[in-house]
């Protein structure tokens, strides 16, 4: 199964694809009917011509909304089985600016999960769990790019590309401060400052660790923005 973000190029076809008023409709219809559909059946329900619905249905296949296929129930038929179209197993999540709850959640369920097992305190353990998924990122941030020796500065630039990925929105003061614009958290850093904030502060010292460079990494709130700073 595939979850795509805003950032993806997928995503914005996606996006595209569903402004489309008529493919918006047959998206809809397909999706209600819960089975496989014809072209004809699709440009009925929508009231256009078969043509202009194969030419849609087939756009919508395109984006990766919908599968086609042929009709199994018309195999045994003489000639050609019709074209059918079902829901693809896409899903989507489209969000300005963009949000990563569903990380939050597997890092808060990593963290319970450690919390209970070992006895340690849960804003502990999810302190710990940030950590460890930042220096993955780092070091995967590493290994894709080769960069060679890290200066502070290369560093702090690897560190604002995985932010950047991460949905963090960096924004350079300077060629060697970094502010994070977007918390990709908000709506649970309002309900627990303290819990998210150092969630985050955590999960880029990793990547800082996972990176090999010198970076710090400061607590610094910024209203409505993430609070985490980092300077070379």
């Amino acid at each position: 199964m595939y979850r795509a973000v805003v950032e993806d190029p997928l995503a914005l076809s996606v996006v595209a694809a569903l402004a489309e008023p008529v493919r918006r409709d047959l998206y809809t219809y397909v999706r209600r009917q819960g089975r496989p559909v014809t072209r004809d059946e699709a440009a009925a329900d929508v009231g256009i011509s078969r043509k202009l619905a194969a030419f849609h249905l087939d756009k919508l296949v395109a984006a990766g909304l919908l599968d086609a296929g042929a009709d199994g129930e018309a195999a045994g038929r003489i000639g050609r089985p019709p074209k059918t179209y079902r829901l693809s197993d896409l899903e989507i999540d489209v969000s300005i600016p963009a949000r990563r709850y569903e990380l939050a959640a597997q890092l808060l369920l990593e963290a319970a999960l450690t919390s209970e097992r070992d006895g340690v305190a849960p804003a502990e353990a999810l302190r710990a769990e940030a950590r460890r998924r930042g220096r993955e990122a780092g070091a995967e941030a590493r290994h894709r790019l080769r960069p060679g020796r890290v200066g502070p500065e290369r560093a702090l630039s690897l560190v604002e590309d995985v932010a950047s990925g991460c949905g963090f929105e960096p924004v350079r003061g300077d060629r060697r401060f970094v502010r994070l614009r977007n918390c990709p958290y908000q709506r649970l850093a309002r309900h627990s400052r303290e819990l998210i904030c150092g969630m985050n502060t955590e999960f880029f010292t990793g990547i800082v660790e996972g990176i090999g460079g010198r970076v710090r990494v400061d607590l610094a709130p910024w209203e409505g923005h993430c609070c985490v700073e980092l300077r070379a």
